[in-house]
């Protein structure tokens, strides 16, 4: 019993404890949440300084965030990264040869419309 009580309590214990602290965090990432990578880190900080900022993260992982949602449009963090999306390098130079080649034509569109500018 007493084996119990020294050892495979504390171990309990702590995991419970660890288990509770990222709770606001699993939250927050299941919620979409933009700022789930700084809840992330609060409940860290909780975890060092004995659970004094847990509530914080537990009242930040609920809320909506607002200001995210006038600057963006939108409440949620998209899912991730689509590399479908991602243009190839020869995209890129293909993409750069037609820009380049668009403002050469504007170039001379205004310098035949305006030589006296010259």
């Amino acid at each position: 019993m007493s084996w119990v009580v020294l050892v495979v309590a504390p171990i309990i214990g702590l995991t419970v404890f660890w288990l509770v602290h990222i709770l606001p965090e699993r939250i927050a990432l299941q919620n979409q949440h933009p700022q789930a990578k700084a809840i992330q880190v609060l409940c860290l900080l909780s975890l060092f300084f004995g659970g004094l900022l847990w509530p914080l993260a537990w009242l930040w992982a609920y809320s909506k965030p607002a200001l995210h949602k006038l600057a963006y449009g939108t409440d949620k963090e998209p899912s991730g990264y689509d590399a479908s999306q991602a243009l190839s390098d020869n995209d890129e130079t293909e993409e750069l040869r037609q820009l380049r080649r668009r403002v050469s034509e504007l170039e001379s569109k205004l310098a035949g419309d305006s030589p006296a500018a010259e």
